[in-house]
């Protein structure tokens, strides 16, 4: 779906999404935009900002209290403060328009990508007693469930996928948000800090451990 009050604008992505063979639904102001996203399952949301009835940002919030579709700020507004604000809110990507449609479309598909579970690959990622199951995007400690967004999900895949080797702050940029972030932007940080508190303050035993000026490490000590 596509929330755009700018009719000519969301017709241009539209166009492009369904000659790549996607069915696309377009909301001109964030009132139905937040009421489709909430009630129907898309793989995707494209969302502006700058909407009627409601902005963006209430919009993109409202989504992540209770799904976890991926969605895409695609918007006229490119102050790293408002890049920064979508991001830690649950964005998983953030484009400046105008956007090339070769850009647009190559980030739709990641993301679509990512949002599908591969079915029946029975994929799992495990260290000490953690258990990263890909296939039903879920993540257990001690057999309890832990309950994690969609970024925390994907940081902690990107921190099993190399167990007791350090990830740069970088990579998990790169990985995670897929941008690369100003040096003294906390967004890193910040999601560290509630991984940490979901995966590790319940446990004795520390699992994500700081390498201060390098990056972070899954590891048991």
């Amino acid at each position: 779906m596509i929330v755009d009050d700018q009719r000519s604008y969301a017709d241009y992505l539209a166009q492009g999404l369904v000659h790549n063979g996607f069915s696309v639904d377009i909301a001109a102001d964030g009132v139905q935009g937040r009421d489709l996203a909430l009630g129907r399952d898309y793989s995707l949301v494209v969302l502006d900002l700058r909407l009627p009835g409601l902005d963006g940002f209430s919009v993109l919030k409202a989504v992540r209290q209770q799904k976890a579709t991926p969605v895409i700020v695609v918007t006229g507004l490119d102050s790293l403060d408002d890049k920064v604000t979508c991001l830690q809110s649950g964005a998983d990507d953030y484009l400046i328009k105008p956007i090339a449609m070769s850009e647009f479309l190559a980030r739709v598909g990641l993301h679509v990508r990512r949002g599908c579970a591969p079915s029946g690959s029975g994929a799992r990622l495990e260290i000490a007693d953690l258990v990263l199951d890909l296939s039903r995007k879920r993540a257990e400690r001690s057999g309890q469930r832990l309950d994690l967004t969609r970024k925390e999900f994907a940081l902690l895949m990107v921190l099993l996928e190399h167990p007791g080797e350090v990830v740069s702050r970088d990579v998990i940029a790169e990985r995670v948000w897929n941008v690369q972030f100003d040096a003294t932007t906390n967004i890193i940080d910040v999601a560290i800090r509630r991984l940490r508190r979901k995966l590790d303050d319940p446990y004795a035993s520390k699992l994500l451990h700081t390498v201060r000026g390098l990056g972070y490490v899954l590891e048991e000590r």
